[in-house]
């Protein structure tokens, strides 16, 4: 019969000299210690002591409202754990796992969450301002309302999570994988992806003004009544992408992909489409472009041009004008 991690001497755990066994467990008592010599360090009391929780297990654990500001809770388990409006800000959750934990409205602004797993984590209107995610798993997981302006992300994985009117402002992502997510009413504005999967997406009337997006992947998304003012698309592809009703204005398209996009109404006044691929798109009642910019462009007959007609665009056809759809 296997032997049973035991407990953490209850000396260890009050003073906390020496890192936590990996695996090892507090009882409610020694973990009340642990909390209230890290709220004695916050205010700077000489009985003070950080929280040193690295790989111990807190699975199921009530942290509600709990300040573990700045705590080394690398490598620790949070499985299943009550965490809402905890304060985790500037905690280390190196490689934590919080799958399925309740973070609703948690202060984790930045936190360093470099391979940290929060697959199904509960995560409404939390804050995590300039939080760094490398690596981190959040399939599945409810970020409804949350706050993420100026985050850094890098190869993390947003798989079909809840993303509804959250706040992206100024974020930056690198790799990220976003398909089959739901980032509806969004706040994306001056935010930077780099070849970043975002197939299927759900983002309806989110807002992406000034934002840089290069090599991403759009396809199939739903980007209706979405507000891409001012963007440089460069090299992305929206292929079969509902863009309908969308704002492009003053928009960067050079070497976009749209073909068989759904344009419908969209406004497009001033956007520069220098080799943007609209073979097959659907550009009933688009405003504001005109022949130079439908010349630019790459159409084909199967390209429904402004006024209804189908393609390509031939200089001097007045095809550019919009009619009612």
């Amino acid at each position: 019969m296997a032997a049973r991690m035991p407990d953490l001497d209850s000396r260890a755990e009050a003073q906390l000299v020496k890192p936590p066994l990996i695996g090892a467990s507090l009882s409610a008592a020694a973990l009340r210690r642990v909390l209230d010599a890290h709220r004695a360090w916050l205010e700077g009391r000489l009985e003070g002591q950080r929280a040193c929780l690295a790989g111990i297990v807190l699975s199921d654990a009530m942290l509600e409202g709990e300040n573990l500001e700045r705590a080394d809770l690398h490598s620790a388990n949070f499985i299943d754990a009550r965490m809402s409006r905890a304060v985790l800000s500037g905690a280390n959750l190196r490689l934590a796992d919080l799958g399925n934990a309740i973070l609703i409205e948690a202060d984790l602004s930045a936190a360093d969450l470099t391979e940290a797993r929060l697959e199904l984590a509960l995560l409404a209107h939390a804050n995590l301002a300039e939080s760094h995610l490398a690596g981190t798993i959040l399939r599945r997981a409810n970020l409804r309302a949350a706050r993420l302006p100026d985050a850094a992300m890098d190869n993390c994985d947003f798989a079909d999570a809840v993303l509804r009117e959250a706040s992206l402002h100024q974020a930056k992502a690198f790799e990220c994988n976003f398909a089959g997510a739901d980032l509806t009413d969004a706040k994306l504005y001056h935010v930077t992806f780099r070849c970043c999967r975002l197939p299927n997406i759900a983002a309806y009337g989110s807002n992406w003004t000034t934002s840089t997006v290069h090599n991403c992947d759009f396809r199939n998304a739903d980007l209706s009544a979405a507000r891409l003012d001012r963007c440089d698309l460069a090299q992305s592809a929206f292929w079969r992408a509902n863009l309908r009703g969308s704002s492009l204005q003053q928009a960067r398209l050079n070497g976009a992909d749209f073909e068989s996009a759904d344009l419908a109404g969209a406004r497009l006044h001033e956007s520069v489409t220098m080799g943007a691929n609209l073979r097959g798109a659907d550009l009933r009642g688009a405003t504001g472009l005109t022949p130079t910019q439908l010349s630019r462009a790459r159409t084909d007959a199967k390209t429904i041009l402004p006024d209804g007609s189908h393609g390509p665009y031939m200089l001097g056809s007045a095809a550019h004008r919009s009619a009612r759809y």
